[in-house]
């Protein structure tokens, strides 16, 4: 079972106070790109990597069988992977 990573992201070449976690890079770009984020770097904790993606976020109508708790509308995250850059 894989285990969870921690991913921080960079903005202008420099960390943020923001953490994503997730099992893998996608996972936690989706959960940046809910929150906003367009130009996604993610730098892998504990490795030299930095994850590129593209994100965008659209507002569409929840499904059918949502719970009671769930709004009419929902933020549906989309993130393309660009590339991985490492660092020295």
């Amino acid at each position: 079972m894989a285990e969870k990573k921690y991913f921080v992201l960079q903005q202008g070449g420099e960390d943020t106070e923001h953490i994503f976690s997730g099992k893998q890079p996608r996972q936690a770009a989706l959960k940046a790109a809910r929150r906003g984020f367009k130009d996604i770097q993610l730098r892998e904790r504990g490795t030299k990597k930095v994850h590129l993606f593209s994100g965008s976020v659209s507002v569409v109508s929840a499904p059918a069988n949502k719970p009671d708790w769930l709004p009419d509308k929902i933020k549906k995250p989309s993130v393309k992977k660009e590339g991985i850059k490492r660092l020295k």
